[in-house]
């Protein structure tokens, strides 16, 4: 029940955060190996990314990837908060004395993490690709042509194989755990620290609400340079054989600066016929 209820409570919060994804993962991609200055930023801060999105692609395009996402967050955080939640009613998280331990706190959380993501990860993959998706004349990032999850998944499959499914996998693994070993740990240390204060009345739902936005903080500051890296991962274009392209695996910089006169999107497109000669 623990992993049932962790799912639909993640996916219930995926709603109202996948256009926050969808902005995320398009300034991640912005500017990809190019050096500041040499590119067009189509997306200057995040309310000028939901606008432009919304104007451009339209309203729903702020809701592009829902579907993976809400199963990405079924399958990882019930597995996630599930497995923490077991550890935590079976006393693992404290010590001898009954305190709560941050170490043992943390390490619980990173491996649940991993499990979850691993377990997750072409969906993930599927996801960003799909929140990548936009008109060219705003468009950041390579562009896969996917018409949904599961077309999506199908191809990848056909193509690549199981390897190809789960591109990006162990890259993708060190933002998980330094997420949610930092998320976990902060959350139950924040919780037993608000409890001891008595800032708020025993048991109150105050102190969850409170102790899950130090840890927002907290994880947000801490995951965000493995999840650009993470990202680009999962949505940098592969050839036939599911490898980098020659042009990518030598870098794009040389690149940008030869196709400097040309304008942003026909840039774009160049590069990625570069990538793919």
């Amino acid at each position: 029940m623990d992993f049932l209820m962790s799912g639909v409570a993640a996916c219930g919060a995926c709603v109202f955060t996948n256009p926050l994804e969808v902005v995320k993962t398009r300034m991640q991609l912005q500017g990809e190996l190019q050096a500041p200055g040499t590119y067009q930023r189509h997306y200057r801060n995040v309310f000028h990314a939901f606008f432009t999105i919304g104007k451009v692609d339209g309203l729903a395009a702020l809701q592009k990837g829902l579907g993976p996402a809400l199963l990405y967050q079924f399958l990882m955080n019930g597995i996630r908060l599930g497995t923490y939640g077991l550890a935590e009613s079976g006393g693992y998280l404290r010590t001898k004395e009954g305190t709560h331990s941050p170490v043992r706190s943390a390490a619980a959380g990173a491996l649940a993490g991993v499990m979850g993501a691993y377990l997750g990860s072409p969906i993930y993959m599927v996801k960003t690709h799909l929140q990548a998706q936009a008109a060219s004349e705003i468009a950041v990032g390579h562009q896969y042509k996917h018409q949904g999850m599961f077309q999506a998944l199908t191809e990848i499959g056909q193509k690549h194989g199981l390897v190809g499914l789960w591109r990006g996998a162990v890259g993708g693994l060190p933002r998980v755990v330094i997420g949610s070993s930092t998320q976990l740990c902060t959350f139950s240390s924040t919780k037993d620290l608000l409890s001891q204060w008595e800032i708020f009345p025993p048991q109150s739902w105050k102190v969850a609400l409170a102790a899950a936005m130090v840890s927002g903080v907290a994880v947000v500051l801490a995951m965000t340079p493995f999840d650009v890296a993470s990202t680009r991962l999962y949505n940098q274009p592969t050839d036939t054989r599911g490898k980098l392209p020659a042009a990518c695996q030598k870098g794009t910089r040389h690149l940008d600066s030869s196709l400097s006169g040309i304008s942003s999107p026909n840039r774009e497109a160049a590069q990625i016929a570069r990538a793919h000669s």
